[in-house]
């Protein structure tokens, strides 16, 4: 090769490369604060940019360069993976292993925090091998392209119970959920959020539906700061677990408590209006201004305005959804 296609290379490859750090440099903190918190904190980076600006940094390569492009490709990834923002921090402390009549399994204990300060509203969850390998295969349902460059532990014939293994997989787990949670169309799918909460919420409504109205709240009130983190470009997916809080605290004649919780679920479901929640939750608000002391005639129009809008259909209360919610 002579020296004048040497340099040309060179100078090409160079420019590639001021052309994918320019895409990748963070923006300035003054424009971090005008951007939500859970999205990804670099200037200008969107998913089909992305794409186009490494096809753009290829095509300015020689056809000769075809090593170059790799490692450009390479550091693209990289660039990437270091410029993301993660607003959640995923923990895998510690192990049990249970052993349930014939079956034996690990379960993982997950701590969730906080990025940034102190965290005192963590959440604690417990997932085993089988749920994370069934939320790997519903991922790749929906979102196999994204998915390429992350693996998944796999099973072994033997030794899933020796300490090693365990170790290993507490560490592979962990960087799985990292990761998981810096893709920002996945970490906001319900496939991912259901993983962190749907076993949890199975047990609170259970509960609900048994009269067990204290259990049920308390694994309710563990459970809505994660949902609150984890949907926070999805308020209104919340409205049914602040509604069963609502039935909770009614039915343990706590009418102050619900109230509280039923006034966040309607400021939700201030423009959706249609929502199913939306009626027998403005009755059993109505009913607690009325107990309670305060202005019910407010909420008394927009019942009102509502009906006068709406073909009379039947609508359960508020406690009949709860119980209906996670009914396999």
């Amino acid at each position: 090769m002579d020296q004048d296609s040497h340099c040309t290379m060179e100078r090409e490859l160079l420019e590639a490369v001021s052309r994918i750090t320019t895409f990748s440099t963070p923006s300035p903190p003054d424009e971090e604060q005008n951007q939500p918190k859970a999205e990804i904190s670099c200037q200008g980076r969107k998913e089909n940019r992305e794409k186009d600006d490494l096809q753009d940094s290829n095509a300015s390569l020689s056809p000769n360069s075809s090593m170059t492009t790799k490692e450009l490709q390479e550091y693209w990834r990289s660039e990437k993976r270091q410029c993301r923002q993660v607003k959640l921090l995923f923990e895998i402390p510690s192990t049990r292993i249970v052993e349930h009549h014939l079956s034996k399994y690990v379960m993982y204990k997950i701590i969730i925090l906080q990025t940034g300060s102190f965290d005192s509203n963590k959440s604690v969850i417990e997932r085993r091998y089988s749920d994370f390998e069934k939320l790997h295969r519903n991922l790749l349902e929906e979102f196999r392209e994204e998915m390429e460059d992350v693996t998944f532990p796999k099973k072994t014939l033997t030794g899933n119970f020796t300490e090693e293994i365990i170790n290993e997989r507490k560490l592979a787990f962990k960087d799985y959920l990292r990761l998981l949670y810096s893709m920002k169309y996945i970490r906001r799918s319900k496939k991912f959020i259901d993983f962190l909460t749907r076993l949890e919420l199975q047990e609170a409504y259970g509960c609900l539906r048994g009269g067990h109205y204290t259990k049920a709240l308390e694994i309710l009130l563990e459970v809505i700061g994660l949902q609150e983190r984890l949907t926070r470009g999805n308020p209104v997916s919340i409205v049914p677990t602040l509604c069963a809080i609502v039935v909770c605290h009614k039915d343990l004649e706590n009418p102050a408590s619900a109230f509280e919780y039923g006034e966040k679920a309607l400021s939700r479901l201030r423009v959706h209006t249609s929502h199913r929640y939306y009626i027998p939750l403005l009755e059993t608000m109505i009913t607690l201004a009325y107990e309670l002391g305060k202005d019910f005639l407010s909420l008394q129009e927009k019942l009102e305005e509502w009906k006068a809008k709406k073909d009379p259909i039947r609508v359960f209360t508020l406690k009949e959804l709860a119980v209906r919610e996670y009914i396999q």
